[in-house]
């Protein structure tokens, strides 16, 4: 700083200050950002295993006593983080290109702690590319919780992608191309194998796209999807169980300001667009297909509706809370089996309490439900949780 003011003096005052501003804003920065965080709790009911320290409809017992016993103690360390973002010259049109990941394992390192790849993406002008969130995607419905998956009925889905962005800002438009991919369910023919040799084909991109609407009250926002979803039967048997269905979908959210509260909204509608939402089975069924003996099965693409709505109040400068519900509902086939997920539930109430900078701690009631699709039979899950929090941040 010392030398911008010798410069300034030199060439003449405030113009010279100006560009000293400028070359220090030039300057390429890093920012390392992050949390440790610790989650206890004790679950009254069950879950699967591997979503001990989460509330997720889906992995909820699909028939009594599934995952018994009920009632256990939890301890976990999977929501720490830990993220690098770099901030190029505004000169070359850089903006934040974010790296970083968390503990929470999914996929094969589901129930693991291990490190999970959050957002690896870069931007430059109206461009980014890489893994971030979804345009289809509004992440300021998430509330100020505890608990880590989330709502169930909201889409949420980071994804491998190119964007543009010709409105940037509060209010914004972005289009993107997406790294495609379904799921099936066989429903009560999921053993014939017939089916065995079925395989997905994804010969497009997705294509999402998002307009917020940003005022001082807060914003609305409309994002849809669309997508192509093909099946190929390399079998030599008799039948030809080849197939596609197009997937689309629409995402209507908001943030609603009432002095400092918010209010979260969101409704999703749409068909083959499961793997975008929080928590939701499969994206394509099973029906029958009567009269055609070549194909007397086929896929179609499973309808839903999703429904977000949560309130952040801030008690004082040192207590929250945040209190609210979500649910998801999947028009399922005939021929799925009575066992499948058809709706889930989930809500929580919670007091969070900051006593320093950087430090929280707070305590959360956590409920959710699964109802299957014909059975009539229904799973609860009730969970009381303590967390600690600490973030920490350095710039260079």
């Amino acid at each position: 700083m010392k030398r911008y003011l010798v410069a300034a003096v030199l060439l003449g005052g405030l113009p010279a200050v100006l560009i000293a501003q400028n070359n220090a804003a030039a300057q390429p920065k890093i920012d390392l950002y992050g949390f440790i965080m610790l989650d206890a709790g004790y679950n009254a009911d069950q879950i699967q295993g591997d979503w001990f320290d989460t509330v997720r409809p889906t992995k909820l017992p699909a028939f009594k006593d599934q995952y018994a016993p009920d009632g256990n103690t939890y301890f976990s360390v999977r929501q720490t983080r830990f993220g690098v973002t770099a901030n190029l010259p505004r000169a070359a049109g850089g903006r934040n290109q974010p790296f970083g990941g968390k503990l929470n394992g999914t996929g094969v390192d589901a129930g693991q702690t291990t490190f999970r790849l959050r957002h690896a993406y870069a931007e430059l002008g109206k461009f980014g590319a890489g893994q971030t969130w979804s345009p289809f995607m509004d992440i300021d419905v998430f509330p100020n919780s505890l608990e880590y998956w989330g709502p169930t009925g909201m889409v949420f889905f980071r994804n491998l992608q190119v964007r543009y962005m010709p409105i940037q800002g509060d209010t914004r438009l972005t289009v993107a191309l997406e790294r495609p991919g379904a799921s099936a369910e066989g429903g009560v023919y999921a053993d014939r194998i017939e089916l065995q040799d079925v395989r997905p084909h994804f010969p497009l991109p997705d294509l999402s796209a998002e307009y917020r609407l940003a005022r001082t009250w807060g914003y609305v926002e409309l994002a849809g999807i669309v997508r192509r979803i093909e099946w190929e039967d390399q079998g030599t048997d008799q039948f030809d169980l080849s197939g596609e269905a197009t997937g689309w979908g629409l995402n209507l959210s908001s943030n609603l300001k009432f002095g400092k509260d918010v209010v979260r909204l969101a409704v999703v509608g749409g068909e083959g667009i499961q793997n975008y939402m929080n928590d939701a089975p499969a994206d394509v069924g099973v029906e029958n297909n009567p009269g055609n003996t070549l194909s007397p099965v086929k896929g179609v693409p499973l309808p839903m509706l999703g429904l977000t709505a949560f309130l952040d109040h801030t008690w004082n400068a040192k207590f929250t809370s945040a209190i609210g519900y979500s649910m998801i509902d999947i028009d399922n086939t005939e021929q799925q089996t009575p066992s499948a997920f058809q709706t889930g539930h989930y809500a929580l109430f919670n007091v969070l309490y900051s006593p320093v900078p950087n430090v929280m701690t707070g305590v959360e009631f956590q409920w959710g439900k699964r109802e299957n699709f014909s059975d009539g039979f229904t799973s609860d899950i009730a969970k009381i949780q303590f967390s600690f929090k600490y973030n920490f941040a350095r710039s260079f």
